[in-house]
């Protein structure tokens, strides 16, 4: 196992050397963890092909199948992949503190 010792700045930011970037084909966003008292950062996955099966399921009970089929999966497949995009970069926004979090009451409304 290879280690390296790096320097945390003021702003708590880290560099991760570039032998370990390469190593874990890390882009511009990582998935950081707290496990057994170690700070582990992991390539982030946004994998919509979860979907995928519940996709199928719903478009073949429609009644689609052949090309039809194929072109509405790939549409619906795409609104997914926006909507979970939108969803991420709102919860970024959050997480930074440029845009201010929903209360339970702003979702769910007051109780009466």
């Amino acid at each position: 196992m290879e280690s390296k010792i790096i320097s945390v700045s003021g702003k708590r930011q880290i560099t991760i050397p570039l032998k370990f970037y390469q190593m874990l084909h890390l882009e511009n966003e990582v998935e950081c963890t707290v496990e057994n008292g170690a700070l582990v950062v992991r390539p982030l996955a946004r994998d919509t092909g979860e979907f995928s099966t519940q996709i199928l399921k719903e478009l073949v009970a429609q009644g689609y199948s052949g090309d039809e089929l194929i072109h509405r999966f790939e549409q619906q497949n795409e609104n997914i992949k926006k909507a979970i995009s939108k969803m991420l970069d709102e919860a970024d926004k959050i997480a930074d503190g440029s845009t201010p979090a929903a209360s339970y009451t702003d979702i769910f409304g007051a109780d009466d």
